[in-house]
Order: structure tokens, then C-alpha cells, then sequence
């Protein structure tokens, strides 16, 4: 198995870098928290008391959801933003990794009873098990299973992946268990990917790999796939929707990616990156905030 190339430490981002909650900008807050709490069996982590129509965070109101304790999705209200235009950068999806089978074939089953038509695909990609959905609002959802990496192909610094055919109902009869149909949501579950909709390919590499120093892990079908520390990608970027996209308006979608590094060096690490290559960042000490050439905004913080 022959992984990523290595680069200068200095370059590259800490190895177990992971991802947090994703942040969405929601119009109607109360139907996609019951889309994520109802139908993808997310726990609500916090929201609003009763009776109380906002949140002081961030000026929104505000609803985090997650599995086992971990958030994983925020929903952030802001009914005065439009919609997102066709073609525009922004989220492709939030790509949610389960422990186990059995947990991800519970949470496709909820959502195969509650809300099917929110289904929009699945495929095998060699290093994992996927099942693709929209929430309400067209946000899109990956829900899947890790292969092992022992099983995982490397040449040349890049892991083997494709796009083969899933079966859901094989799957689902394969994997599916009574204890675990009885209690969706209950598997352990974190943030294992995002995937982007961005202008061009190159202008991505630029950022994400110079700049913020994340490896090259795939190039595939006109999209870029990078990671830390030998994970099959923890971003992706394509333009299969958004070939020639600038900067983003502001719109509902996509609100933050947030990236966890492991230290409060590797944060300082990263910000010295970011400035060497020009980009303008907000660094209150604990946390980092820039934008991507497309104005995606992304969170770093420090582990603890």
C-alpha cells in the first residue's frame, strides 16, 4: 500500500486533522430540523427552549444536531437569504461516516419509510459504501461506510476509487438488524467528508492543497479529492454543476465547513500558511476563519 507522497511538514496539514459540524443557512428551520431529527434520526443537541423563537448564536436562531453526542449538521435560520442559483459554488454534500453497516443501513431505512423521495443514488467507491439523499431545502447528503485501509488501493500517491453499483435493498437485507431498525440514529457517527461545488479545478488545488496544505488523494471525472494523514479525502472539490462559478452570493446552503486540527501549533502552522499565500484570515486565537476563492467560509480550530 503506497499512500500520499510526502511533503515537506511545513506544507502540509497535521495528519489527524478531521472535519466538525457543518453549518447550513436554513428558510424554514422547523422543517428541516424535523427532516434531520425525523427521517435521518440525528438527535437534536440543541436548539431554542420552547416558546423561544431564536437563538443567541451567531445573532440566528440555531439547532445542532448530531449522533452520540457529536454534532454533525447546524442549521442555522436566515429566512431573508434566497435560495441558492443554479451553477453557483457551495455545497455538494456533507458526507456523514458511520462505525458500523448495520448503523448506516437504519438510517437508510428511516429515510427509505419516511421521506424516499429524498433518495438520489448510492454506489460503491471501492473504499467505502455510499447512499446519496437531499434534504428539503436541496442540500445534498452522503451517508456511508468506511472499508477498511488495509483494503484500500494506493499507486502513485493516489487511492483507487470508482463509482460501482450498490444495490440498496441488497444491502439493506444484508445489513439491516431488528436492534438496530428499533433504534435508528443510535450508531456512532462523525462528519467524514465534504464535497464541494467550486469554479475550477486548479484554482482549488491552489487553495486547499498550497495553501491550507491538505494531499492530493484522487483526481477523478473532473474532481479533486485531498485529505490528511492518508484518509481517502476529507474534501472534494468538482465543477460538474458549477464550471465557471465565481465568487458566491450570499444565499441559503452552505453556511461553514469546519476542520479540526490537533494542536494549537498546527493552528499557527496553518495560519502561516494561509498568510504566505496571500489569504485573508480572522484569527482570534483560538479560531481561524477565511473563504475560499469561491466564498466558502471555513472554521479551524485546535483540538480541546
Amino acid at each position: 500500500m503506497t499512500q500520499p507522497a510526502a511533503r515537506s511538514t511545513a506544507d502540509v496539514i497535521a495528519a489527524d486533522t478531521g472535519l466538525d459540524a457543518v453549518t447550513l443557512h436554513v428558510g424554514d428551520l422547523d422543517a428541516m430540523t424535523a427532516y434531520y431529527r425525523d427521517v435521518v434520526a440525528l438527535q437534536v443537541l440543541d436548539a431554542p427552549p420552547p416558546g423561544v423563537g431564536t437563538a443567541a448564536v451567531h445573532g440566528a436562531a440555531t439547532v445542532t444536531l448530531g449522533s452520540g453526542g457529536t454534532p454533525l449538521i447546524v442549521l442555522r435560520h436566515a429566512p431573508g437569504l434566497p435560495g441558492a442559483r443554479r451553477g453557483q459554488a457551495g455545497l455538494f454534500h456533507t458526507a456523514i461516516l458511520f462505525d458500523d453497516q448495520a448503523g448506516l443501513a437504519a438510517t437508510v431505512a428511516s429515510i427509505a419509510t419516511r421521506a424516499p423521495g429524498t433518495y438520489t443514488g448510492s454506489a460503491d467507491h471501492l473504499v467505502s459504501k455510499a447512499f446519496y439523499f437531499t434534504d428539503p431545502e436541496g442540500n445534498g447528503i452522503e451517508l456511508y461506510w468506511d472499508r477498511s485501509r488495509d483494503d484500500w488501493a494506493w499507486s502513485g500517491g493516489r487511492v483507487a476509487m470508482d463509482a460501482l453499483r450498490l444495490d440498496p435493498n441488497a444491502f439493506l437485507d444484508e445489513h439491516l438488524t431488528e436492534a438496530a431498525l428499533e433504534q435508528p440514529g443510535t450508531a456512532d457517527a462523525v462528519v467524514g467528508h465534504v464535497h464541494l461545488q467550486v469554479g475550477d479545478v486548479p484554482s482549488a488545488r491552489a487553495f486547499y492543497v498550497d495553501a491550507v496544505g491538505f494531499e492530493v488523494t484522487g483526481e477523478w471525472h473532473g474532481a479533486l479529492f485531498v485529505a490528511a494523514g492518508g484518509y481517502h479525502h476529507h474534501l472534494a472539490m468538482n465543477t460538474w454543476n458549477s464550471a465557471g462559478a465565481g465568487p458566491r452570493a450570499s444565499s441559503l446552503g452552505l453556511g461553514e465547513v469546519a476542520i479540526r486540527v490537533p494542536a494549537a501549533d498546527d493552528l499557527g502552522a496553518l495560519a502561516g500558511r494561509l498568510a504566505h499565500h496571500g489569504v485573508a484570515v480572522a484569527d482570534d486565537g483560538a479560531v481561524l476563519s477565511f473563504e475560499d476563492p469561491w466564498r466558502n467560509v471555513i472554521r479551524v480550530t485546535a483540538e480541546g
